[in-house]
């Protein structure tokens, strides 16, 4: 197990870092006042454009693709500490092209799409000129448990049928949202895990209805979280993504990077949180002393410190497995740091508040925002209690009391 920084690691994240310093973080205020003065919360603003032609010019495009022909070409523990920094700032992944939902379904597309598909979808979300939206998730049935997905996909000679309701579906809101990737069943009476099947569903479809945006704690988010209603919508069936009954398999191939490109960004809005906290705790003064000085303020700093150190080593452990025996075999670590890294992200993100005072629920510091961000992961890629059922069930497994043989 070796979680040293490879030379192309290393160079990527100095890189990486002056990036953040010199153009991102100046970049946050023109951001939201661009999209605030649109009127559109969901507008693309010209800075962001500048950023990604700076991140094209400084080498860190693509950085989250594993396969070199298609991206950066980097393992998870070398991806592990460039995602942290992104994770820094809302506008650090779309700028570098490695934000969610679109990493997962470029990595879908590589994986499992067929040459016209990558060819018409994937090329243009490589190269930045469009968006993306995943359809998974609907209102009426708990989609923690897939299989519960009610969307019905039908084959209908050269076509398929859509008919059905979806929400979260993050990503569909952007203007340049071009294809959603919707998962849906074709055929009911199967096997449980081969009833589902995924599609590539052109926004603008007819029959596609975007409902509407569901705002996360009273905070539209820029990416969007829509409500669609698909009636009756037909797309090629050369849209079907791998074969009739795969769409489980691809759910599964898709959500185990995603979980983890996640916990690496989680870990860097703490760290962003923590450093905030330090500062106002420096400059606040109370009762003639500084905040800085107050035992439990110092044990919330410590204890952050701690927590995530260790959710870091978590996280990289994780991605240290998907490289060395793959995606399958450390399902359970990606449970793990999946439950551990949020709930650590939103323990000092709380602090970091409760710190700021007033001013922490307020916009004039990131914290509020984020905050109501990362709750969302929390139920985001499964819930905490289904990866906690996945950890304990292999923990039984292996300390299960075998019968006495007879």
């Amino acid at each position: 197990m070796d979680f040293e920084l490879t030379d192309r690691c290393q160079e990527l994240r100095e890189r990486l870092l002056e990036f953040m310093v010199d153009h991102v973080y100046p970049a946050e205020p023109v951001y939201r006042e661009q999209v605030a003065a649109s009127g559109d919360p969901h507008f693309d603003p010209p800075v962001m454009e500048e950023l990604k032609d700076e991140a094209r010019r400084r080498g860190l495009w693509n950085l989250f693709h594993p396969d070199e022909n298609w991206g950066a070409g980097l393992r998870n523990v070398e991806y592990a500490p460039l995602a942290e920094i992104m994770g820094r700032s809302f506008a650090a992944p779309e700028a570098c092209n490695c934000a969610a939902p679109d990493t997962g379904n470029m990595e879908v597309l590589t994986l499992f799409g067929t040459p016209e598909q990558q060819d018409r979808w994937l090329r243009p979300l490589l190269d930045g000129e469009i968006r993306s939206g995943f359809a998974m998730t609907e209102p009426a049935v708990a989609s923690s448990d897939a299989t519960n997905i009610e969307m019905r996909i039908e084959r209908d000679g050269d076509e398929y049928v859509l008919n059905g309701h979806k929400w979260w579906t993050s990503g569909a809101m952007r203007e340049r949202c071009r294809i959603l990737i919707v998962m849906g069943k074709t055929e009911p009476e199967a096997h449980r895990y081969r009833q589902q099947s995924m599609i590539l569903v052109p926004r603008e479809t007819p029959g596609v209805t975007i409902v509407r945006n569901l705002p996360v704690f009273g905070y539209v988010h820029q990416e969007g979280h829509a409500e669609i209603t698909f009636e009756d919508v037909r797309v090629p069936a050369a849209n079907l993504i791998a074969g009739e009954g795969d769409g489980f398999m691809i759910a599964q191939s898709r959500l185990g990077p995603g979980r983890i490109h996640h916990c690496m960004r989680s870990l860097g809005a703490a760290e962003r949180a923590l450093e905030l906290m330090c500062q106002r705790a420096s400059e606040r003064m109370t009762f003639g002393q500084p905040v800085a000085s107050r035992a439990n303020v110092q044990d919330w700093i410590a204890e952050s410190r701690i927590e995530i150190d260790m959710a870091r080593l978590l996280t990289m452990n994780a991605a240290w497995l998907m490289d060395t025996v793959g995606n399958k075999e450390a399902r359970t670590e990606i449970a793990a740091i999946k439950v551990a890294a949020p709930n650590v992200a939103l323990k000092v993100l709380d602090r970091a508040i409760q710190v700021h005072g007033g001013a922490g629920l307020t916009d004039d510091f990131p914290l509020a925002w984020t905050y109501g961000l990362l709750r969302t992961l929390r139920l985001a890629d499964g819930p905490d209690e289904v990866h906690k059922m996945t950890i304990a069930r292999r923990e039984i497994a292996r300390h299960a009391v075998q019968p006495a043989a007879t």
